[in-house]
């Protein structure tokens, strides 16, 4: 009997372990501030998610995660009927939790509405109860006396938007007028949309990515498939909610998913540097130079139309370094498109690398 105590005991013991089991996310801060990693659009049970709230606070630990949004909906309550409405309830449930796991939680709900001006979720809010009103204007109005980031969901959502494209109607234009718009979703689920990119150069907003989740985050997110998450990188000054907050009103974000980068040049060029450190010249011939790059983020890069002379392309690998030679005879500036981080619409990075 002691021998099957012990043998259950040392059971529930792996168990724990694995559970406390954190993933590091190689991604570098930026110079002044720390990069924290989020994902602010998620469901559980209490609208049509199918986990408790705690299990999505679980896998934003075992994920590296920094912050999580428990966004519900609050239109939409398929399971009223067994859970009573509270719209409060995710977040109630994991707020005091997350301080054991070093992870802020953000108080959120998601306003679903028919385009326009279709979902939106409303973070860093008091009380997602008195958001329950028959006007959208009126509900963001009321969010945003409560302090909140409104962020645009999927704005390209095929059910809403059936070509894909994101579009601005009157609806949204009034939004952004009043300063009731604050972010827009580059990255949704496994969905993308580039044209967001110039709205928010125009408009100041932060470039978002995040799940969307309803299921189980290690079911959706396979590897080979998907190496990460979707998550936003949030460039603040502290982790803390304040410092969160602060930075996302700010605008410093850059979103992360299926080792692509999106957001505005201002943070992805200096992001891009810091991922990467060109050695010096190790070795020259009469022909060639010869010279390192070490990557020491998750995110490979691929450095495309190089310039005559020099490499056509160079795959910078996560986690690696990679060997360069480069012909005496190129005497011109050694610049790259960095074909997986975004700035705009078709438009990539362009990157210098100098040694």
């Amino acid at each position: 009997m002691k021998r099957f105590l012990a043998i259950i005991v040392l059971f529930v013991a792996v168990l724990t372990q694995g559970y406390s089991q954190r993933k590091i996310v190689n991604l570098p801060d930026l110079p002044g501030f720390i990069t924290l990693k989020c994902d602010f659009h998620s469901h559980t049970v209490f609208s049509d998610g199918n986990v408790w709230p705690t299990v999505r606070l679980g896998e934003a630990y075992r994920d590296g995660l920094d912050a999580i949004a428990i966004t519900d909906h609050i239109e939409y309550q398929p399971k009223k009927d067994q859970i009573p409405t509270d719209h409060n309830a995710g977040y109630n449930l994991i707020k005091e939790m997350a301080k054991e796991y070093n992870i802020i939680p953000v108080h959120g709900t998601e306003i679903t509405r028919s385009m326009p001006p279709g979902h939106l979720n409303a973070l860093f809010i008091t009380d997602a109860n008195a958001l329950v009103k028959d006007s959208v204007y009126d509900v963001i109005e009321t969010a945003v006396k409560q302090g909140a980031f409104i962020q645009w969901n999927h704005p390209g959502w095929k059910s809403q938007e059936p070509d894909g494209i994101p579009k601005l109607y009157n609806i949204h234009r009034r939004f952004l007028k009043n300063g009731w718009i604050h972010g827009i979703e580059f990255f949704n689920d496994s969905e993308y949309y580039p044209n967001i990119l110039e709205w928010c150069q125009e408009y100041k907003l932060a470039v978002m990515a995040n799940s969307d989740i309803h299921g189980i985050i290690s079911e959706r997110y396979k590897e080979p498939e998907y190496t990460n998450r979707p998550m936003t990188l949030v460039f603040a000054k502290e982790k803390s909610e304040a410092g969160l907050k602060e930075a996302l009103f700010a605008g410093r974000t850059l979103a992360y998913f299926g080792d692509m980068l999106a957001g505005k040049e201002e943070f992805a060029r200096p992001f891009f540097y810091q991922c990467i450190t060109v050695g010096p010249k190790y070795h020259e011939t009469s022909k060639n130079y010869y010279f390192d790059i070490t990557n020491h983020s998750d995110i490979p890069f691929y450095l495309v139309n190089g310039p005559k002379g020099a490499p056509t392309s160079i795959t910078l690998n996560a986690r690696s370094v990679t060997r360069v030679v480069l012909s005496k005879a190129f005497k011109g500036t050694l610049t790259y498109d960095v074909k997986n981080v975004l700035i705009g619409t078709d438009k990539t990075m362009k990157a210098e690398i100098k040694f």
